[in-house]
């Protein structure tokens, strides 16, 4: 396959909106740790971010298009796994974020907790916890 340096390879990119893409970027890279790969326009319309394996593409508010804040309604939940999300979890409660979803485990073998950012979107943090069939916790496989 060919490498884009500006597209990771084999992956699901999100692109997810805020009212202001420069604060998105500060918010993201304090409190959840993000990086940014790029920006672009002036002043900023879009950036890439990411965490580990998590990549991400920002953009700005435009008609059609909002944040779930703007909207006043959930738009979508994200999830980023991340091997220390004890630690993850301290450090965005230490920076105030809105924790949704206390740090526990679910019933699908996940460690995980959920938070919302400062445009309302729901991301939730997470590390594999045990090894569950999906038949354990009440799902069909199909084949």
């Amino acid at each position: 396959m060919l490498k884009n340096r500006s597209v990771p390879v084999d992956t699901i990119l999100p692109h997810v909106v805020y009212p202001d893409v420069a604060a998105a970027i500060e918010w993201l890279s304090r409190v959840f740790g993000f990086r940014e790969h790029y920006r672009y326009g002036e002043p900023v319309a879009g950036a890439q971010v990411y965490l580990a394996n998590a990549w991400i593409m920002l953009h700005g508010e435009r008609p059609g298009s909002s944040s779930p804040a703007q909207a006043g309604t959930a738009t979508q939940s994200l999830t980023v796994f991340v091997e220390g999300v004890e630690a993850h979890y301290r450090r965005s409660l230490a920076a105030g974020a809105k924790i949704v979803e206390e740090l526990h485990e679910t019933v699908y073998g996940e460690l995980q907790y959920g938070v919302e950012d400062l445009a309302g979107h729901h991301w939730l943090f997470s590390r594999h916890a045990r090894d569950v069939s999906p038949e354990a916790w009440g799902a069909t496989l199909d084949g």
